[in-house]
């Protein structure tokens, strides 16, 4: 027996549907072909999501950066102004940091050479 393969994110809306009405993970699970697990680590992990924006964090993505970088998530395009400029900004100081600790590592490389 073959089993079709859905991705649980593509579900996202009607999953967070179901839990505001009240349905258990395990009830939402058998409505959408999902288990209880795949249904628990999904709202967690999308709870975790929702905190760091709020937080104003921004998200690493796994794995190899994508070819179109500049454009914003769909989970942050979904939020507020305010939500999307604060994601910019921890990506621009992630960025500047990232920067700084390069220009550091070259000087002291160059200092320890005796090159200047």
């Amino acid at each position: 027996m073959t089993r079709k393969y859905k991705h649980v994110q593509e579900y996202e809306k009607e999953i967070l549907t179901l839990r505001e009405e009240g349905l258990t993970h395990r009830e939402i699970g058998e409505q959408l072909g999902f288990s209880l697990q795949e249904v628990r680590k999904f709202l967690e992990r999308y709870r975790g999501k929702q905190r760091k924006i709020e937080a104003g964090q921004a998200i690493h993505k796994k794995g190899r950066p994508c070819k179109n970088d500049n454009e914003l998530p769909p989970s942050i395009q979904r939020l507020d102004k305010l939500s999307q400029m604060k994601y910019v900004m921890a990506s621009k100081d992630r960025y500047i940091k990232r920067l700084e600790m390069e220009n550091e590592l070259l000087r002291d490389f160059l200092s320890r050479t005796e090159r200047k």
